[in-house]
């Protein structure tokens, strides 16, 4: 493996009953507090009157930034920073997904910024200063509840990017499986597709020795296949809510890519197709990551093999690693449908009349991909082969 250094200053909250951990941390950052959610389902599940019951006993002040999208919208966050700034909040709140989590690292940084915080996103400044900010986590998905991570897109100049900072973890996250039980079933298979895929990313590298992260991403991909299935036939089991919860937010904690860099390429395509089409980001994941698979076999077919036959179960008896690999993508294929996901552009009605936008979308930094350096030609080919 590389040499790495380490760093995760997020306290994780974990369990049945630890809203009432608020009454402990939020003191801790001050009185005027922005609370950031979506589009209202906290309202109906409960959890909305919970939390600000909590911090009306606190005796906080309370302001409030709803609306945030799926795939959040820069304008969004322009409205939080500017009610951080007219307020002068101390703190944020994100309760919601990882898309609110997300929006809120951007206004917790554009709140401390004279310029325009998109210059984040497009690296073109670098946080100095943040808004101390806090989660209540209700979607197993993007593991923005612990990591330092932020996707937000311009609606405007139809971009979408990755961006973060050191600076952008939470002080915590409250993450209690009941406030899951709720989700639908279409998100609730797009949170484990998005988790997965996160894991996949990490697992595609090109550093050596690396047996204990190998099989750390191993045993949580096979607990998620294990459990997904069970879920969606009980979707208000707390059991197994509490099994993807944690898996999700392992997923992307960095723990499983101590020693190297994943590769992320699948990602960048993604964000460039949604950025386009505002689809949801774990249904293009669960489209294109198995090209980008098929598409990056030959590259090292051990790799896959490994993946296959560790977790898919695939015999590798009488087959070349080749074989034995594109059996394992099948039947992660097989797998993601089984739950719900689409497996086509054409799902979402999406052809090719916009490739070309999509390949100068994602190579708006160059060529990308750590195990793989992909170019336009590349990326054209696995969209062609997603269609």
């Amino acid at each position: 493996m590389n040499a790495f250094s380490f760093y995760n200053p997020v306290k994780l909250i974990f369990g049945k009953g630890q809203l009432e951990a608020l009454k402990n941390e939020v003191p801790n950052y001050g009185k005027k507090v922005l609370v950031v959610y979506g589009g209202g389902s906290i309202k109906k599940n409960g959890l909305y009157d919970e939390v600000m019951a909590t911090l009306n006993d606190m005796g906080v002040e309370i302001h409030e930034l709803s609306g945030v999208e799926p795939n959040p919208r820069l304008s969004t966050a322009k409205r939080g920073i500017e009610i951080c700034k007219k307020e002068n909040i101390d703190m944020l709140l994100a309760v919601g997904g990882g898309s609110v989590i997300d929006c809120t690292k951007l206004i917790a940084a554009g709140a401390k910024y004279d310029g325009d915080a998109w210059d984040f996103v497009t690296r073109k400044a670098t946080p100095e200063e943040v808004l101390p900010f806090g989660t209540v986590l209700t979607l197993a998905a993007t593991g923005s509840e612990m990591n330092a991570g932020s996707v937000i897109t311009n609606e405007e100049t139809e971009e979408k990017y990755g961006w973060g900072s050191p600076l952008t973890f939470p002080k915590f996250s409250i993450l209690d499986p009941t406030y899951t039980k709720s989700v639908p079933r279409d998100h609730t298979v797009y949170g484990v597709v998005d988790m997965m895929s996160h894991m996949f990313e990490q697992y595609y590298h090109n550093a050596t020795n690396t047996p204990v992260q190998d099989q750390m991403i191993e045993g949580v991909l096979r607990a998620v296949i294990e459990t997904a299935p069970k879920l969606m036939e009980d979707l208000e089991s707390y059991e197994h809510r509490e099994t993807i919860l944690f898996a999700g937010t392992m997923g992307l904690n960095n723990f499983l890519q101590m020693g190297y860099n994943g590769d992320w390429a699948s990602h960048n395509i993604e964000h460039a197709v949604s950025a386009i089409y505002d689809i949801p980001h774990a249904g293009g994941l669960a489209i294109l990551f198995p090209q980008w698979m098929r598409h990056n076999v030959p590259v090292n077919p051990a790799r896959f093999a490994q993946m296959a036959t560790r977790v898919f179960g695939v015999d590798p008896s009488n087959k070349s690693e080749e074989q034995i690999a594109n059996e394992g993508i099948d039947r992660l294929v097989e797998f993601w449908t089984s739950i719900g996901a689409p497996s086509s552009l054409k799902d979402y009605d999406i052809d090719d009349s916009r490739f070309s936008d999509i390949v100068d979308k994602t190579l708006v930094y160059g060529e990308f991909g750590n195990f793989n350096k992909l170019n336009g030609e590349d990326v054209e080919k696995i969209l062609q082969a997603s269609l």
